[in-house]
């Protein structure tokens, strides 16, 4: 435990006392956001303020990590295991997608940057990468990174999916959830927010598995779980939630700071990274429960408007539907930021009741 404690704190200390360096720096070089001649009339005092924050989020992690790990130095069994090196990979691959989209976004003066073609190889080399990786690299135990079952809360072990089922399951997780924090950053600390509440239910959840394991004597074999590196996956979660925290501080309205393609979808490859690697696949739809919703009110704006030439929303993501209808964007952030945070309880509250059902109370 002191160890994902250490993890959380250092990255949240460098993320709160380094972001303001970055900001100088990217001022200087004139590094500022564009924004949607479409969107919302009061985003525009927004232009120019510095973007691609996301990088100090993936530094402050992977210092937090590592940092964390030298703490521990020596102790048998407990250095970078291969479950946290993949998905710390992933973050800081989809974060080099995301930096490209944002240069390209500065250097060209416009709000589009990468084309939509470009940004989705960038996310199928990587999430399919990740995905054969992590059914490499075999324990004492014989667990892998990830899985070849579907997984909620642990794995269904009658439903498999198979080696190229799963790689193209995990290319549609880390694509899906990268592109849905990616919509949710439209309005000054609403992604960071969210992510600091879902990470924070992986800390939990991670941790939960480590001290439920199957490969630990006396455990429960009913409830345990076959996650490979929990503990380790939680201090990547802990360091992760300390950066976003941190950020936050800078990012919150009005913002000093903004992410970018860079940190949105580094963070959403982090999430879909940890959840394969806990066995908690579809779990992550009800944890992260407002990019869901974020996501789906796209695909029905877009979808409605190609059916019959008519919106639904006033625009979308829906975030910017409420702020055209008047609300001011404070409002809907903390609004937003419940919507989440009710979805982390009650996915935290679904772990935790079929680990009771499948054990103790089963």
């Amino acid at each position: 435990m002191k160890s994902v404690l250490i993890a959380a704190m250092s990255a949240l200390v460098i993320s709160l006392l380094g972001t303001p360096a970055v900001v100088r720096l990217f001022r200087r070089r004139g590094y500022g956001q564009e924004i949607r001649e479409d969107g919302p009339s009061s985003h525009a005092v927004k232009r120019g303020t510095p973007t691609m924050g996301g990088s100090v989020i993936i530094g402050a992690t992977l210092i937090g990590y590592f940092v964390a790990h030298l703490f521990v130095a020596g102790q048998r069994g407990r250095g970078p295991t291969a479950s946290a090196l993949l998905v710390l990979g992933l973050m800081t691959a989809l974060g080099l997608v995301g930096f490209l989209d944002d240069f390209i976004k500065i250097r060209k003066q416009r709000s589009l940057g990468l084309t939509a073609a470009a940004k989705f190889s960038g996310q199928l080399l990587t999430g399919v990468g990740f995905a054969v990786l992590a059914l490499q690299f075999k324990n004492r135990h014989g667990l892998t990174p990830a899985s070849t079952h579907l997984s909620f809360v642990r794995d269904y072990e009658s439903i498999a999916l198979g080696t190229v089922g799963f790689v193209v399951f995990a290319y549609l997780i880390v694509t899906a959830t990268s592109n849905a924090v990616n919509l949710t950053d439209g309005l000054d600390g609403l992604a960071s927010g969210t992510s600091v509440m879902v990470l924070a239910s992986y800390v939990v959840i991670a941790f939960w598995e480590f001290g439920n394991a199957c490969t630990r004597a006396g455990v429960n074999q009913a409830s345990c779980y076959s996650a490979r590196d929990p503990l380790d996956v939680a201090l990547v979660a802990a360091a992760a939630m300390g950066a976003c925290f941190g950020f936050l501080w800078w990012n919150a309205s009005p913002a000093k700071i903004f992410m970018g393609d860079t940190g949105s979808l580094a963070l959403g490859g982090l999430l879909a990274g940890i959840a394969i690697v806990t066995r908690t696949e579809l779990l992550l739809i009800v944890l992260g429960g407002l990019f869901v919703i974020e996501t789906i009110s796209v695909i029905l704006q877009v979808g409605a408007f190609k059916l019959t030439r008519k919106r639904i929303f006033n625009m979308a993501p829906v975030h910017h539907h409420f702020e055209l209808a008047g609300w001011a964007e404070n409002t809907v952030i903390v609004r937003f930021w419940i919507i989440a945070g009710l979805a982390v309880a009650f996915g935290l509250g679904v772990f935790y009741a079929e680990y009771l059902s499948a054990g103790p109370l089963g």
